[in-house]
């Protein structure tokens, strides 16, 4: 019996306090679109972000916790690729000193992290260009912009097009 109760109690620890990156939900609208993006913002503390916390070279699902959704009311291009409406897991392959990385719209939306991530699922991939930030973004922050959507965090920012 202690047994049980001990792995109850671990488990409601992890589930209730485990999650110390705040929830965020951003919402905006282009050209008649709704967009809206739900994710957990996790903060730099100290830590090298990419290319360690984040591995290069790897999915990673572009936040904290259960998986970053995008969600287009209406038929969208991003960065001029054709992409139906609907909810979409939103993922990230950053690629080192390279400034092309990829981002991934994925049809399996309800994940937690990129743990059960498969390429089959992906609805679309497009190629972004990541800019050195001049300041230092703590914590990861998305932005409904006049043109796309723009990802900011640590060292990195990059902006994809949403018409």
């Amino acid at each position: 019996m202690k047994t049980k109760v001990i792995i109850l109690f671990m488990l409601t620890s992890i589930l209730s306090f485990g999650q110390k990156s705040k929830k965020q939900h951003v919402k905006g609208t282009l050209d008649k679109v709704n967009i809206e993006i739900e994710y957990s913002a996790p903060s730099v503390k100290g830590r090298t972000i990419f290319g360690e916390l984040v591995p290069y070279a790897e999915v990673w699902r572009a936040g904290a916790n259960a998986n970053t959704t995008i969600e287009f009311s209406k038929n969208v291009t991003i960065n001029g690729q054709a992409l139906t409406a609907g909810k979409y897991a939103f993922f990230v392959i950053p690629n080192g000193d390279s400034q092309a990385w990829e981002i991934i719209f994925n049809k399996k939306n309800n994940a937690w992290g990129s743990f059960s991530y498969k390429e089959s699922e992906d609805a679309l991939r497009v190629k972004v260009k990541a800019i050195d930030n001049k300041e230092p973004v703590e914590v990861l922050k998305y932005e409904v912009t006049k043109n796309g959507i723009k990802f900011a965090w640590a060292d990195k920012h990059f902006e994809f097009s949403v018409k």
